[in-house]
């Protein structure tokens, strides 16, 4: 069920907002999606506000890992999700969220982007292997 990005509610002084239309096709948000952990990479192109594309990734194999000793960027696979303080059930379902701790083929590493808005996994190497 989507979302609804429309001011509705209560004022700051209490008093109840009223509605005097309906809703419109551009107040509508999306449904949410949950990034997991799989063998292949799967992305999705939405059409946004104004005409321009997001790619979302549904699924991801692989993230970018930096290293903040040598300033170096490598592909590397993603062995699975450690720790996610978004919600502690993604561990077990391999969910990736921002802020989430995986593990990788370099060592552990914190996930920096949104992958649901940036559409790849960028993460910074915490414990090195």
């Amino acid at each position: 069920m989507p979302k609804w990005h429309i001011d509705v509610g209560r004022k700051v002084t209490g008093g109840v907002v009223r509605r005097g239309r309906k809703k419109k096709k551009y107040e509508m948000g999306g449904d949410q999606i949950l990034v997991k952990v799989s063998e292949e990479e799967k992305r999705k192109v939405v059409r946004t506000k104004g005409g321009g594309r997001k790619v979302k990734a549904v699924e991801v194999a692989f993230a970018n890992v930096t290293d903040p000793k040598t300033g170096k960027t490598k592909k590397v696979k993603i062995l699975g999700v450690v720790k996610n303080p978004a919600n502690p059930h993604y561990v077990r379902r391999a969910i990736v969220t921002k802020g989430s701790i995986i593990k990788t083929e370099m060592g552990e590493a914190k996930v920096t982007s949104r992958p649901t808005q940036d559409g790849v996994v960028n993460a910074v190497l915490i414990v090195k292997q």
